[in-house]
């Protein structure tokens, strides 16, 4: 008879509770080990090993988070993201062969025909993401797209911070393509600018090398444009990289 020895048996039973794991960081974002074991019913101490097997294959890393405003005492507990080679284990939407064809048009294009293509894709999806932006209530307009984000795959929410608030995404299913195409980046940028009736900042990007795309949402004030015009289009203007928004 063929045995398998404990060590193995174990590797094998723990794959399905590292994959919640790591499905966790992808759809809430950067983690801390207590925030995974709260929300994933494990003990700390369980969620601690498997961060460090995920940690040992290079599919997850852990960051010291952003802290605003005055810091307490002791330093923030560590956050566990995602790296690119964790990404790859869910879904790309888009592979070599899209990366082939953008080159292709930019090299035959150029860097505006690549611009036009992102504004074409993007204007797609603000098209379907309008109704249900423009049938909530002003405050509630960037959870809406968030929701409609997420339907799509890209896994997003909204926090609040000192600057207004920022529309995380902890997924982008292009995020290859991004890398080396930022024209996607700003054509994404600038619909959420129209469908939001704000000046909207991109503040970090996953295609950059940040743990999760996030983009600034200044708070309403008085003579603010309203959700569906036309602001003017914004730039992408990523951290460095190596910092995320926690």
């Amino acid at each position: 008879m063929k045995t398998v020895s404990t060590t193995t048996a174990r590797a094998v039973d723990d794959s399905p509770t590292r994959e919640r794991v790591a499905a966790s960081i992808l759809e809430n974002g950067p983690s801390t080990a207590n925030a995974l074991a709260e929300r994933l019913s494990l003990t700390t101490a369980a969620v601690r090993r498997h961060l460090g097997h995920l940690v040992s294959i290079g599919a997850v890393e852990a960051r010291h988070p952003r802290v605003y405003g005055a810091r307490g005492r002791g330093r923030p507990a560590k956050v566990f993201l995602l790296t690119e080679s964790g990404r790859d284990t869910f879904f790309q939407a888009y592979d070599d062969l899209a990366l082939s064809a953008l080159r292709f048009l930019s090299e035959t294009g150029g860097a505006e025909a690549v611009a036009d293509f992102a504004r074409r894709r993007t204007a797609e999806r603000e098209e379907r993401y309008r109704p249900v932006v423009e049938a909530a209530a002003p405050k509630d307009r960037a959870a809406a797209l968030a929701t409609s984000l997420s339907q799509e795959g890209y896994a997003a929410s909204v926090t609040s911070s000192p600057i207004g608030d920022q529309l995380c995404q902890h997924h982008c299913p292009v995020a290859h393509v991004a890398a080396e195409f930022p024209q996607l980046c700003e054509a994404e940028t600038e619909v959420f600018a129209r469908l939001l009736g704000r000046h909207v900042q991109r503040l970090a990007t996953i295609a950059h090398g940040d743990g999760v795309c996030t983009t600034n949402v200044p708070r309403a004030i008085a003579g603010s444009v309203a959700a569906g015009s036309r602001p003017a289009p914004q730039s992408v203007v990523p951290v460095p990289t190596g910092r995320t928004t926690a």
